[in-house]
């Protein structure tokens, strides 16, 4: 093809590298802000130019040929050099402007993230934002994600990480449920009691913790360094919120991230439960900041990294949680034959 011809499918080309990262003409469509008549044909009009096909198309997807995927790969790097001209050339203006794609965990997002948003949208009035509140790990680049924050103990080395919050995990239960049911004492305790837990696909639930550091029975050389319970309760929900609301409500003892606990722990509609011992192997253990890897980070991604660390970065259990003294509730009590702090209990794994 002479110059004159490729200069007009520049756009073609592109939406045809877009149409690859999202695997169909309608998400595609939605990526790049069109109709999916229009995605079709210019799609069309890129392989009557090209004189080959280049898509594999079905109902719900489309998939490139050999042709197309040699195309997208021989192109890709001179939109990249192109998008991340503009990228600097509008960061000189000072001021951040466009379009942002946050995900982040609902919990997360819904207690801690949104109370903050309308700052920071107001000290950046030409910042569009779109944030999904999802559990769910979605592949960034391909979703066309900007920022994610994520809950994890290792982000994925093929990202950009940042280190957003520490974070611990928080035994907690109403206190019209430990009095009725008493406070446990040890963790041993919990399988005798309803414990609100995440689903599990296979094998039994169970709960792992280890001393924390002011526990001073931890010294006791008798005493194991890690306990495993096997708990059961009436319900199990793969939502930190859900989980939290039915703890509120009273059906049991609960596990959260601190970040999900705060409100209510603060307003005394949950208590800490067993604060000597730290609750391990279920969440991680910090917030992460990621993006998919390029050579140059967007002001308005800069901004709002920026925006995130300045308002997380202290974490969530510096706040004075409310505790119940165990003198004011009753006692659950292990069996007598449990009683003895032999190193093995009934139903108990300890290492």
């Amino acid at each position: 093809m002479k110059r004159d011809e490729v200069d007009g499918f520049w756009r073609h080309l592109h939406w045809l590298a877009v149409l690859q990262e999202q695997g169909s003409f309608s998400k595609a469509a939605f990526n790049l802000g069109v109709s999916k008549a229009s995605m079709s044909q210019h799609i069309a009009d890129l392989e009557r130019a090209a004189g080959i096909s280049l898509v594999q198309r079905t109902t719900r997807s489309a998939t490139l040929t050999e042709a197309g995927k040699q195309l997208v790969m021989s192109t890709q790097g001179a939109f990249e050099q192109i998008a991340m001209g503009f990228a600097s050339v509008r960061d000189l203006a000072g001021v951040p402007r466009g379009k942002l794609r946050v995900t982040a965990p609902v919990a997360f997002a819904r207690q801690q993230l949104l109370p903050h948003l309308p700052k920071f949208l107001r000290s950046y009035p030409e910042i569009q934002l779109e944030l999904d509140m999802s559990d769910r790990i979605r592949p960034l680049a391909q979703e066309g994600y900007d920022i994610a924050v994520r809950h994890t103990d290792s982000p994925p080395e093929t990202h950009v990480a940042w280190t957003l919050a520490p974070t611990r995990t928080v035994l907690a239960a109403s206190p019209s449920y430990l009095q009725d049911r008493g406070m446990p004492e040890t963790p041993e305790a919990l399988s005798l009691h309803a414990c609100l837990h995440y689903p599990r696909t296979q094998g039994s639930t169970t709960w792992i913790f280890v001393p924390a550091a002011n526990n001073a029975q931890s010294n006791d050389a008798v005493y194991p360094n890690q306990v495993t319970v096997p708990i059961a309760g009436p319900i199990a929900v793969n939502n930190s919120e859900a989980l939290r609301n039915m703890a509120i409500e009273g059906m049991g003892i609960v596990l959260l991230p601190d970040f999900s606990a705060q409100s209510a722990l603060d307003s005394g509609s949950l208590v800490e439960v067993l604060p000597q011992w730290r609750p391990t192997e279920v969440f991680g253990e910090w917030l992460y900041i990621i993006r998919p890897y390029s050579a140059h980070t967007s002001r308005v991604s800069q901004v709002f990294i920026e925006f995130l660390r300045s308002a997380f970065s202290a974490g969530f259990s510096s706040r004075s949680f409310k505790l119940i003294e165990s003198s004011q509730l009753p006692v659950m009590a292990l069996p007598d034959s449990a009683s003895e702090l032999t190193g093995k209990r009934p139903n108990v794994t300890v290492k």
